[in-house]
């Protein structure tokens, strides 16, 4: 009998011993396709290494990001040629291009004793140019230049693509044509979502929600800038901002933004909250909105429409592949407060025919997601990998 296939994934995702509860579906659902092991990064400063559905090799988190990405060229390719040794994997799959440099070495001193190995490189963004619209970069054009080589030196390496959106995929094509490339969305657990979305209750809500990270690459500040448009003429309406300030220079943008525009009275910021309770927020919101200037998915738009609101979004990235215009949300231009401040006006003059779009958005997160679905893709790169006769 054929044994299942060994794979290691290299990646800059948090995990914590026990798993929360989205990782551990997740691991548990991929679990069956073959033993699995984790690099990525512990929630602490202090190593970790445990077993859950997976076995985790968690780095430090440090405090910089630079410092992690340190981490993870100088031991990533170590742990990851230790797990190909050790026990025989022959499968490497990298969240990005960036950790498909260290996958990429760990590749190439493998095959230099005899222990071929396929090398996946996933994108989940536009990989070239997001770091640089989330946060000011000292030294840009150096920071450019390493990036380019970086990407090009994984890419040159990578056996098989994985993209998660239209977007992503494109990119991946005019950075390495004709390599095979097998698409799906980003894992989302949607069950709780769901759950809040048949107990919603909001009838007369003129609430409009944000969640993300609070970064300038999420346009944020259109968003309270296009708000600021309509606020007069809706003194019931809030707008409900959730995420972590990533960014803590920016986030205080905002709030002095929203002060000097005398809307803290309806414009609210909360940290990041469970999953539970985003799920909440936004089954008594009205409509959600995700303003981004570059976005791989947002997979936030699809866990809001699964509570049953319809959703604004920029025309960027993998949304356009979520928002039917006017069927389930709508589109607009990135950084355009116009176009958004007339959306969110027409959502608050026209209540129910918001609430009809939010019916729509609900039976499309419904269809667009599924645990079988994300499963399928990954035993799809698996199988072309088999083709490369590396068992």
């Amino acid at each position: 009998m054929k044994s299942k296939p060994k794979i290691c994934f290299i990646g800059g995702t948090r995990y914590c011993q026990p798993l929360e509860v989205t990782s551990e579906k997740k691991m548990r659902s991929l679990q069956s396709l073959g033993e699995l092991f984790i690099i990525g990064f512990s929630q602490t400063i202090l190593p970790q290494k445990f077993t859950q559905h997976a076995h985790f090799y968690l780095l430090p988190k440090l405090p910089l990001s630079v410092l992690r990405y340190a981490e993870i060229f100088v031991f990533a390719p170590l742990l990851a040629l230790w797990i190909i040794f050790r026990h025989d994997a022959r499968i490497v799959v990298t969240q990005s291009p960036y950790e498909g440099v260290a996958a990429a070495l760990a590749k190439i001193i493998a095959g230099w004793f005899g222990k071929p190995v396929v090398l996946v490189v996933e994108s989940h963004g536009n990989f070239a140019s997001d770091l640089f619209s989330q946060r000011r970069i000292l030294f840009e054009n150096c920071y450019r230049f390493l990036m380019h080589y970086a990407a090009r030196f994984a890419l040159k390496r990578a056996d098989l693509l994985r993209a998660i959106s239209q977007s992503t995929r494109k990119q991946l094509e005019q950075w390495k044509p004709e390599t095979p490339i097998v698409q799906f969305p980003t894992w989302t657990d949607l069950e709780v979502f769901l759950q809040e979305g048949t107990n919603n209750d909001k009838n007369s809500s003129q609430a409009i929600i944000y969640a993300g990270v609070l970064i300038p690459r999420k346009g944020v500040m259109h968003l309270i800038n296009a708000f600021a448009c309509i606020a007069e003429d809706f003194p019931n309406a809030k707008l409900i901002i959730i995420g972590r300030e990533d960014d803590k220079t920016y986030a205080a943008k905002l709030k002095a933004r929203v002060s000097n525009l005398s809307l803290d009275r309806q414009i609210q910021f909360l940290s990041e909250v469970s999953q539970k309770e985003l799920a909440k927020c936004m089954s008594q919101a009205l409509v959600f909105v995700l303003p981004s200037l570059s976005e791989g998915l947002g997979r936030v738009i699809v866990e809001a429409m699964a509570t049953g609101i319809p959703a604004i979004g920029s025309c960027t990235g993998g949304i356009p592949d979520m928002i039917t215009e006017g069927v389930n949300g709508f589109l607009v231009l990135p950084g355009d407060e116009t176009a958004l401040s007339q959306q969110l006006r027409w959502t608050l003059e026209h209540p129910d025919e918001t609430r009809e779009m939010g019916h729509r958005a609900r039976h499309f997160a419904e269809t667009f997601f599924s645990t079988e679905t994300y499963v399928r893709g990954y035993q799809k790169i698996f199988a072309l990998a088999g083709n490369y006769r590396i068992f």
